[in-house]
């Protein structure tokens, strides 16, 4: 597959987190700005600690890194090194997440956050780059209680922040255990979205769905284990925020050819294609497109109309 036919194509990611594009040589410069230490010499021996054997590996890794994000020019700095790479990929408009929890808990006031990612934003927009939508996620391991307060912190944000989402470790954490925070995204008017069937079963899926009101599922990799819940996404129309690179390096497929998307394709289910947290995984958008018309032999026809799908299930 050609690159630059994908890059040429207009499309929308919608499975992105920020915090997730912290390439290692902003870690190293936003780490010296704010006096941060950090326990690598340098930046190729945090490059070589770039290898997970499941989601909890790559998170630990994830959470110490976001460490050096301290200020509204880090973030703004962060989302807008981004932005470019997204630009460059086709991308035009880009419903990302970030994790309000993890950067309060350091003491990282909210409102430092939201202005960087909004300034980037803006700046994004006004120079005919990406139009950004945020999405504040929710983490699982910090537990529903947690998920509530945050979503309520969100309330004066209601004009930079799109949705609200779920995310990080899956094992032991339902979607159902957060039905409160999303009952009150709801109340607030708030989009929502939920990680689910990555490392999850596919009941997942369906709390995601019918206790959470998701609109879109993230992931959703697992469905493939019930027939019956791919039918229901197919006849309903509910995306899945798909991330095949993501998914070989934590170990969710054995490799792209065993990848279920096409299996997806086949039976009618809304699939978008994204990169997750391509610092860490070594694909950006444009990245997984090409890898995976290359290991299903994809036409331009068939990759074009995976580009449109995006755009149909963006909220823009």
């Amino acid at each position: 597959m050609d690159r630059a036919y994908v890059t040429g194509l207009a499309k929308a990611e919608l499975h992105l987190h920020l915090e997730g594009t912290l390439e290692p040589d902003l870690v190293f410069e936003l780490a010296g700005r704010n006096g941060v230490p950090l326990p690598f010499a340098d930046v190729e021996q945090l490059r070589r600690a770039y290898s997970f054997g499941d989601l909890q590996s790559f998170l630990d890794l994830y959470y110490a890194c976001m460490t050096v994000l301290r200020t509204a020019d880090d973030f703004h700095d962060l989302a807008a090194a981004y932005l470019a790479r997204a630009r460059a990929d086709g991308v035009v408009r880009a419903e990302v997440f970030f994790d309000p929890q993890e950067h309060t808990a350091r003491g990282v006031p909210l409102a430092e956050v939201v202005a960087g990612l909004s300034r980037a934003a803006g700046e994004s927009a006004a120079d005919g780059g990406p139009e950004v939508a945020l999405i504040a996620c929710a983490v699982r391991h910090r537990g529903p209680a947690a998920a509530l307060e945050m979503v309520q912190s969100l309330e004066p944000y209601r004009e930079a922040i799109a949705a609200v989402g779920l995310d990080s470790t899956e094992v032991d954490q339902p979607p159902h255990l957060f039905a409160a925070a999303f009952e009150a995204a709801g109340e607030l008017g708030f989009r929502k979205v939920a990680h689910a069937g990555e490392e999850g079963p596919p009941e997942y899926i369906w709390e995601a769905i019918d206790v959470l009101g998701v609109e879109r599922v993230d992931h959703g990799a697992r469905c493939v284990e019930d027939e019956a819940l791919v039918r229901r996404l197919a006849a309903d129309g509910t995306p899945l925020t798909m991330c095949p690179i993501s998914n070989v390096r934590l170990k969710v497929v054995p490799d792209l050819a065993s990848h279920p998307l096409p299996r997806l394709l086949d039976a009618g289910v809304r699939v978008t294609v994204n990169s997750d947290d391509p610092a860490y995984f070594g694909g950006y958008v444009a990245d997984n497109y090409v890898a995976l018309a290359e290991a299903f032999a994809m036409s331009e026809a068939e990759v074009t109309t995976l580009a449109q799908a995006s755009l149909d299930a963006s909220f823009g």
